[in-house]
């Protein structure tokens, strides 16, 4: 199949297109104009510029038909792939536009202990570790402030699927049991407006909460697990802070209500309180400040806000030891629900998957806070375990560049 001329002329002036270098209402037909807005538009083609920089062109492009066709469209620090449409009829504006993938571009790095070097130099403070995780002990191959504990956002999310397994495991539990919504307020997720009297399974919310990191499953399965039940998991795990900062063990909820309400009012007692008085805050001013108390626009500027005193820590080894405690707790048969949901999503680019026989993924990220952990089965069998995090509570952190790099430390361990 061949593209049309106006098809490639479209495709040529696309990163201008994006970049605001050409006009909305020429470029795009009356259809799509209609159905997204210029500022719409605009508000995505800005998030796209902040996270990978100025788009340079199109890099590839396959078509499909004469005037429809698949491009990958080149950032300064990424790359994103999608689909246009190209009106066959003078002036044959674009009548369709989607982007479907975004990703980093590839690090230049040419080995581990480079990407390493590259980690020491970002602002802020970074850890990682990799390891190999066959043998009587796990030997560590590339480490650096692997002991420190970080912020690690929604990883925290291993620690509540590492009590769902040793329930299931145990017989306490089963995947199939199901949860009923009892209309509990919930932060954003795809259970968030479900009704009361709404059944989902234990499995179905542990997959959605480590896919997608759906924060609405997490606090459903946070509460039903129960948070004690949780919490005596950290040291089970490999947690070695365990009785640190992170007690009370928090629900999503409950963090953007201790940043969010009232300026940041909860989380100033929060922090000021020690672990009774924690644990008494959450179940009173906590529990009952609304949801619609948190505001709307918390996160948007990314500044970072009490990254240090109001998250989930781990430091890159701890999280090593979560992997590595969900890897031989799913050994065989009965693993194989766990090891489903944990692959569901790589949480690299496919091409650095591809030098892997299996990946589980868990990440995180807030303002400030960017956390990757993977598990990683070669082709050959062996296993290792990657954890890298970066905090930098003055300002926000370039995620493509820290993916990127942590892409390239998977692709080049692998065997």
């Amino acid at each position: 199949m061949t593209a049309s001329q106006e098809l490639r002329q479209r495709a040529d002036t696309l990163a201008a297109a994006v970049g605001g270098g050409v006009a909305y209402a020429e470029y795009f037909a009356p259809n799509f104009r209609a159905d997204v807005s210029e500022a719409a538009f605009r508000q995505l083609c800005a998030q796209l510029q902040t996270g990978y920089g100025k788009p340079t062109g199109i890099e590839s492009l396959t078509p499909r038909t004469a005037h429809i066709a698949d491009f990958r469209l080149g950032f300064e620090r990424g790359i994103a792939t999608g689909q246009i449409v190209v009106d066959p009829a003078a002036p044959h504006q674009v009548t369709g536009l989607l982007i479907t993938r975004t990703e980093p571009r590839e690090a230049a790095e040419a080995s581990v202990e480079a990407v390493v070097a590259a980690l020491k130099t970002l602002p802020g403070t970074t850890g990682f570790t990799l390891t190999k995780l066959d043998g009587d002990a796990p030997r560590t191959l590339a480490a650096h402030n692997a002991t420190t504990p970080l912020a690690i956002g929604s990883a925290f999310k291993l620690v509540i699927l590492a009590e769902l397994v040793r329930a299931t495991n145990a017989g306490e539990r089963r995947w199939d049991d199901v949860v009923t919504l009892d209309g509990t307020g919930l932060p954003g997720g795809g259970y968030t407006q479900k009704p009361a009297g709404t059944r989902v399974s234990l499995r179905e919310l542990a997959t959605q909460m480590i896919s997608v990191s759906d924060n609405s499953a997490t606090d459903i399965l946070l509460r039903h697990l129960g948070r004690e039940k949780v919490e005596a998991m950290l040291p089970v795990i490999g947690f070695r802070d365990a009785k640190g900062r992170n007690m009370p063990f928090l629900a999503t909820l409950e963090m953007f209500k201790l940043k969010g309400v009232q300026g940041g009012a909860l989380g100033r007692r929060f922090e000021a309180a020690d672990v009774a008085g924690r644990r008494a805050l959450l179940a009173g001013p906590v529990a009952k400040a609304p949801v619609s108390a948190i505001p709307a626009a918390l996160f948007q500027d990314r500044k970072p806000i009490r990254i240090a005193t109001i998250e989930w820590f781990a430091s890159p080894e701890d999280l090593v030891r979560t992997m590595d405690w969900l890897r031989r707790h799913s050994e065989g048969a009965q693993g194989a629900e766990l090891r489903a949901i944990l692959s569901k999503n790589p949480g690299i680019t496919a091409t650095a998957a591809a030098r892997w026989g299996w990946i589980g993924y868990k990440g995180g990220s807030e303002p400030g806070v960017l956390n990757m952990t993977l598990l990683l089965q070669a082709k050959t069998g062996g296993w290792y375990a990657l954890a890298a995090s970066w905090n930098d509570p003055a300002a926000p952190i370039d995620e493509p560049r820290f993916a990127a790099l942590v892409q390239k430390a998977a692709t080049l361990a692998a065997p």
